[in-house]
């Protein structure tokens, strides 16, 4: 249990980031993507230069409208991938049994991608993320990678709270959308221009 706590906590961070949890996560164990499927097939170099360098991009092309309009198609694409993969290299260090890699790889990923829906619908919403929620989803991040080695039940309980309102905002959305569509259907003149 407290292996799919820690597995959860990561994946959590691939939600809110791409390149940041991966390249915290490689700093903490540092032999560990050499255990890490695709990283693997690269150099430490490499992996660590990209890391690096797309983290100081989501962290700082983040604060900008344009920034953030761009990071949320590439973060939407990629994070079940990253995801994934985040959730493998916490199987790979809490020493989870093999049998079991190809489910945390995917309840990771669509963990991911769930998050990263509810951020990209809010990014949409309302035109555009506060700083002060792209700050506090970068400093969430880092301590989601965190509590995924050293407090493994808080950073479990942590991705569970977000996934809680994730599917509470998606059922707000749904009801909002619902609600709309039959406001259209009672007054369509407000949606349609009649003619001349």
């Amino acid at each position: 249990m407290i292996e799919l706590l820690a597995v959860l906590s990561a994946s959590a961070a691939a939600g809110l980031r791409i390149a940041l949890p991966l390249l915290v996560i490689g700093l903490l164990q540092t032999d560990l993507w050499s255990r890490v499927p695709f990283l693997s097939r690269f150099s430490p170099q490499v992996v660590i230069g990209v890391l690096v360098s797309w983290s100081l991009f989501e962290i700082f092309a983040s604060k900008k409208l344009l920034g953030q309009r761009i990071l949320q198609i590439i973060q939407l694409l990629f994070s079940p991938f990253v995801g994934a993969i985040m959730g493998l290299a916490i199987a790979e260090a809490t020493n989870v049994e093999p049998r079991l890699f190809w489910i945390i790889a995917i309840v990771s990923g669509l963990l991911a991608l769930v998050l990263q829906l509810v951020q990209t619908g809010l990014f949409y919403r309302l035109r555009g993320l506060p700083v002060w929620v792209i700050v506090g989803q970068d400093i969430l991040c880092v301590f989601l990678v965190i509590f995924a080695f050293d407090a493994p039940q808080q950073g479990g309980l942590i991705a569970l709270l977000l996934l809680w309102l994730s599917i509470r905002i998606s059922k707000e959305w749904y009801r909002w959308y619902k609600k709309q569509g039959n406001a259209g259907e009672r007054n369509p003149r407000r949606y349609k221009r009649e003619p001349d």
